[in-house]
């Protein structure tokens, strides 16, 4: 099997080393638009080579992996799918919703398979509390505490192209918690500040956040997101139910200090996120060629991030007029959270 990686700057460089180590994959084919950029990637890479275009790459490649800018997602993965590639894209597959909404239906009338990079989907731990979640070991789920913080605020330079908390850091929540509930979110509301760096503020940002999310059933999740953690890179979800109360998320690493007199301190607390979901990283591709080669489903399709990026925007909203929003579920997802309706459909209203 041969893999294409689309896009070598960090992430794709971490993914095609990851691939390459796969032994299900033969070879790795690395693709920039930076001219030279593919080749010298692939001189510190073995089990990988550089190609010239993204054409060369696609009549290639058996699976492609795109890792390039969130603008260029959309063009990319069009081109992936007319050319019958299966691909995983990093996520957002595109920054706007109604531009979203309309891909994904390009996607699902294509049949070609599109996964998501939403990488805490493929963490051990999340994955072993979504199993346990479904099969009913946690009961009648009462409360969804996550929470995730950066040990050091991003380049400044990246604020204004960021998306927003919401969008950049919290996404990642908005995902992978409806997705731990299945259940359709009716309510969001949503609270920051700047506490960080007035850089923040400067970009119509903020670097601290608060998420309340409302579940169909009754049950809500709290999301907390920080752009500066001093001890390290944190990301915790717990989950409380009428049988059992579940985290992913906690180890010896976990940045954060009890002060009761057996309780854990933090060791060798995680730098980076790379660190804390380096087996969920590994997992992701290992996952992602067996999508390829047809052994497994898709556990991250394109129509569920339709899910995450609604509810960010649901939150920017709230943020801003300072009153919570309402969500109209559109129809439900198999065994999950219900799906936004198509381009040009509203389904959020701001209720005082």
């Amino acid at each position: 099997m041969r893999i294409g990686v689309a896009g070598v700057g960090r992430i794709g460089t971490m993914h095609a080393t990851n691939l390459a180590a796969l032994d299900q994959v033969d070879e790795v084919l690395l693709f920039d638009p930076v001219p030279g950029r593919a080749a010298q990637a692939s001189a510190g890479l073995p089990g990988t080579k550089s190609v010239d275009d993204l054409a060369e790459l696609l009549t290639a490649c058996d699976g492609v992996l795109l890792a390039t800018p969130t603008t260029t997602h959309p063009a990319l993965l069009r081109e992936a799918v007319a050319a019958g590639v299966p691909t995983l894209c990093e996520k957002p597959i595109a920054s706007d919703l109604d531009e979203m909404k309309a891909l994904v239906e390009e996607v699902e009338k294509s049949g070609v398979e599109v996964l998501v990079g939403f990488q805490r989907r493929f963490d051990p731990a999340v994955a072993e509390l979504h199993r346990r979640v479904r099969a009913g070991e946690v009961g009648d789920i009462y409360l969804v505490r996550a929470i995730g913080n950066d040990a050091n605020p991003p380049d400044f330079s990246y604020l204004p192209h960021s998306g927003g908390i919401f969008r950049d850091l919290l996404i990642h929540d908005l995902d992978a918690v409806p997705w731990l509930v299945g259940q359709p979110v009716v309510e969001v509301y949503a609270s920051g500040s700047v506490l960080v760096d007035r850089a923040f503020a400067e970009a119509d940002d903020v670097d601290n956040a608060v998420v309340l999310l409302k579940f169909a059933g009754g049950a809500h999740a709290t999301l907390a997101g920080g752009r500066h953690d001093p001890l390290g890179y944190d990301h915790r979800i717990e989950v409380l139910g009428s049988k059992d109360s579940l985290a992913a998320g906690l180890d010896p690493r976990t940045p954060l200090t009890s002060l009761e007199p057996d309780g854990p301190r933090a060791h060798d607390p995680y730098p980076g996120f790379p660190e804390r979901f380096h087996r969920a990283y590994l997992n992701e591709m290992a996952v992602f060629a067996d999508v390829v080669a047809g052994r497994v489903a898709n556990p991250s399709p394109a129509r569920e991030s339709l899910i995450s990026l609604q509810l960010a925007e649901a939150c920017e909203k709230s943020r801003r007029s300072g009153a919570p929003v309402r969500i109209d579920a559109g129809p439900r997802l198999p065994g999950g959270p219900a799906v936004p309706p198509k381009a040009g459909q509203s389904n959020t209203e701001v209720t005082a």
